[in-house]
């Protein structure tokens, strides 16, 4: 087989081609971490990574240990499966310290948002409020508690109720 004369551009392109490949090789060397594919396309060294962070969440029965009226409340009502931890940020630094550590109070015209929000999404028995519509710009404690969210369903959202149901929010 005879070579075309004006074949020699190919081979520049296929040595071009070749030398590229070699520098991928070399920088993917460097570049990829040694223990990358020991458990499929993962690197292996993650594992050992993650477990050596330090632990941020308690657990809730770590709160309920400490705080069982707040938790005894909580399992009597609606967000009965719904752990602290959801609402109140990770707590494993104020159940080592309790003292130095002051949990967060969430602001719960922002955080009952994030689940209670109307959206066609959700299912059907899930409640859901138009929070624009119905609080009128008051925090969500004004007329829950956070722990026990039924309107009256306990004496701290009761004493707000008298005030709040004058104005027929819902």
């Amino acid at each position: 087989m005879k070579l075309s004369k004006d074949s020699g551009h190919l081979f520049r392109f296929l040595g071009l081609f070749v030398i590229a490949f070699l520098i991928f090789l070399v920088v993917r060397h460097f570049v990829v971490p040694k223990s990358f594919g020991e458990y499929g396309h993962y690197r292996g060294a993650a594992i050992d990574e993650i477990a050596a962070l330090p632990v941020k969440f308690a657990g809730h029965q770590t709160c309920e240990a400490c705080h069982s009226d707040i938790a005894d409340t909580k399992n009597g009502g609606k967000h009965a499966h719904v752990n602290c931890e959801a609402c109140h940020g990770a707590l494993a630094d104020h159940a080592s310290d309790p003292a130095s550590v002051i949990p967060m109070l969430p602001d719960t015209t922002v955080l009952c948002a994030r689940c209670h929000t109307a959206s066609a999404a959700k299912p059907a028995g899930f409640p859901q409020v138009k929070i624009d519509e119905h609080s009128g710009g008051l925090p969500c404690k004004t007329c829950h508690n956070p722990h026990t969210p039924v309107i009256g369903s306990d004496k701290a959202s009761g004493a707000v109720l008298g005030a709040k149901t004058a104005g027929g929010t819902k």
